[in-house]
């Protein structure tokens, strides 16, 4: 997609890391002359690689701690010993080579944290999410090609991106077409002013940040689970199985989890009742009783993201693993990355299969999208 340069000054932010959803193998945005080029044949992204927008400063919630820091609502799962990676032939390059990986028993949520969890922090600490906050230039540029030109004062408004189907098919090479920046959008408003989570109590909270779900754990007396435990539990504590219900495909069978059916992004058909997010609890949990580890929306992880750090743990047991010591994305090397997993209700198998068990996808931690949310664990 060719953007004239007052079209990217406006948007660069928003559009320069939406080229670099695609796969490894994509081309990364071509900025030096106001481009975005990619690999038409790359489409295995799930649209959460978006761009650094905000400082990263919030609100100390330390000292304001939830008081109820019991195992309601949680599962427990067992450690154990378990191959962490891919071993088919249909996962991304992030997804090789698989290694052992030992960990230690923990609590996990059986849900995603809903809107009405959510209220409750932020009721009870005044916290402000960053979708709620408006763009600061200076951070944002250091996080941008050099000479980038500065956006219009309209556009460096409180907002967030917000899924807005085409009207008709596009070609799967460039997620702009189907995102859109939305003023007012945040954990309240999901789809920007005027939309409400009113009634949508039990539905997963999104255009949360990592630094929000971060914020959102330490209060609650928890933290955001590593890219490790979150497969394990994934799984069902079960090894060698492509999604966390076993090896079925998502689309044979009875529905398994919110994913999107039909034509992406223009058609979603509904066969699982759902054209965006459900309600948490919505489908069968795994194994080990966990709800929504496939689909519904993309799930926070505390790590940094390396697309090479499965190989340099390869070699040998990689005891209770945090991830990598720093971020490094080959696409974006000036934005740090966190991991998400498992997923949205825009994963379909012609562009996305992010509910697979293995599918790794990254985020600047300071993004929030009408797709992406968390859940926590705890280790006491």
């Amino acid at each position: 997609m060719l953007l004239s340069k007052s079209t990217f000054a406006s948007y660069a932010f928003a559009l320069l890391c939406l080229s670099g959803c695609n796969s490894g193998e994509g081309k990364v945005a071509e900025t030096s002359q106001q481009t975005i080029a990619t690999d038409t044949a790359s489409h295995t992204a799930c649209s959460s690689n978006l761009p650094a927008r905000f400082a990263t400063s919030t609100p100390d919630t330390a000292g304001q701690q939830h008081q109820n820091t019991s195992h309601t609502g949680m599962v427990w799962v067992k450690g154990g010993t378990f191959g962490m990676g891919a071993t088919d032939a249909e996962g991304r390059p992030d997804e090789y080579p698989q290694h052992q990986v030992k960990l230690n028993g923990f609590w996990i949520d059986a849900t995603e944290v809903t809107n009405a969890q959510f209220a409750e922090f932020v009721a009870a600490t005044g916290y402000v999410t960053t979708a709620e906050r408006a763009p600061d230039w200076e951070e944002l540029k250091q996080q941008l090609p050099p000479g980038t030109p500065k956006p219009h004062d309209s556009v460096l408004v409180a907002a967030s991106l917000v899924f807005s189907p085409p009207v008709q098919q596009v070609a799967l090479h460039n997620p702009a077409q189907w995102w859109s920046w939305q003023k007012g959008a945040n954990w309240r408003q999901p789809q920007g002013s005027g939309s409400s989570i009113k009634g949508k109590e039990n539905y997963p909270v999104v255009q949360v940040s990592w630094h929000d779900a971060m914020a959102y754990a330490q209060w609650a007396g928890k933290r955001l689970p590593t890219e490790a435990e979150w497969e394990f539990a994934a799984r069902g504590a079960k090894a060698d199985q492509l999604y966390p219900w076993g090896n079925e495909a998502v689309e044979q069978g009875k529905p398994k989890a919110n994913t999107w059916q039909g034509t992406f992004p223009t058609k979603n058909t509904g066969w699982d009742e759902y054209s965006g997010l459900a309600p948490v609890k919505s489908f069968t949990p795994n194994k080990l009783g966990l709800y929504d580890m496939a689909g519904n929306v993309w799930e926070w992880c505390s790590d940094w993201y390396d697309a090479n750090y499965y190989k340099t743990v390869a070699a040998g047991l990689a005891e209770n693993p945090k991830g990598p010591a720093r971020s490094y994305d080959s696409q974006e090397p000036d934005a740090p990355k966190r991991v998400v997993r498992g997923g949205s209700f825009m994963c379909h198998s012609s562009y996305c299969k992010g509910y697979r068990v293995t599918s790794r996808m990254k985020s600047s931690a300071d993004t929030s999208l009408e797709n992406t949310g968390f859940r926590c664990v705890t280790s006491n």
